[in-house]
């Protein structure tokens, strides 16, 4: 397993005497691949989302329970060397400007490959490369990276951590600030890099037509806990956790059922693309609604 959590608890601050500790992780088990996942964590503000994946990078550190991460146990009290576990496991913060520091675009993607030990040439050459794969116009790269759009940053702040070829890519919601084509392209490029270098994606996302479109596994985050982690079309059909913990069906869900229960027929409304979709409803209905 690429990252493996045992029993793992987490607060931010330790109790006082007498004092029971404000755990915003709770009893977390969990394994990973190093490879060839594409997984969804989805719950809502104040779940743990983002603490957890912050564990995942060693950015903090469980107050007890153990983390290992690419073979590493990760601990405050051992004497390990966190650089190259955050070369391998990059992480994308939600808010791009909190990874934006340089003078220019272009250093600001330079900067990861430079310090995980490139030649300036050799990150150069990748900045460019990786600048163009997510979309990112050539006559950006040498703007100030707080003079351009919204989007334009987080597309930034992805290629700096694309740039340093982390084996699993962690992303806090990807999507947010894009406009409807950016959103399409930027999980297009996930989709790909998942699917064509076999790389473990892992994004943190409100958004269920995200987590529809791209992902294969989700786990869903509630009360600091893990309440579910498994399989997407398995989620789907378990209304029971879908509706305990607030979560919504993708719009072509929701379409299926408002056509299902109009026409009172029964259609199987876990359908995942507009042909799909099609295709039930024509298996049920045939040419008589068309």
């Amino acid at each position: 397993m690429a990252i493996n959590f045992q029993k793992v608890n987490f607060a931010y601050y330790a109790p006082k005497k007498n004092q029971q500790a404000n755990f915003v992780l709770k009893d977390i088990d969990l394994n990973i691949e190093e490879r060839d996942e594409f997984i969804a964590i989805v719950g809502h503000t104040g779940s743990g989302k983002s603490t957890l994946v912050q564990l995942m990078n060693a950015l903090l550190f469980a107050t007890n329970g153990k983390v290992n991460i690419l073979g590493t146990l990760i601990s405050k009290k051992s004497n390990i060397k966190l650089k190259p576990i955050r070369k391998k496991v990059g992480l994308v913060f939600q808010f791009p400007e909190y990874q934006l520091f340089e003078e220019t675009v272009i250093k600001d993607i330079i900067f990861g490959p430079k310090n995980f030990g490139m030649t300036s040439q050799e990150a150069l050459t990748r900045a460019k490369e990786v600048a163009k794969m997510v979309g990112l116009d050539e006559d950006i790269l040498e703007k100030s990276p707080f003079a351009i759009s919204g989007g334009q940053m987080r597309k930034v702040a992805i290629s700096g951590i694309l740039a340093s070829n982390p084996d699993i890519l962690i992303l806090d919601e990807p999507t947010v600030g894009l406009d409807p084509f950016g959103k399409k392209e930027l999980l297009s490029l996930l989709k790909k890099i998942n699917e064509e270098e076999h790389k473990t994606i892992i994004i943190i996302t409100h958004d269920m037509e995200v987590v529809s479109d791209v992902a294969r596994r989700v786990i869903v985050m509630d009360d600091a806990r893990i309440v579910y982690d498994g399989d997407k079309k398995e989620l789907f059909t378990r209304e029971d956790i879908l509706m305990e913990h607030n979560l919504d069906y993708p719009e072509l869900m929701k379409l299926m059922i408002e056509i299902k229960e109009k026409l009172n027929i029964d259609i199987d409304i876990h359908q995942y693309s507009i042909k799909d979709a099609y295709s039930e409803l024509y298996r049920v209905l045939g040419e008589s609604h068309e």
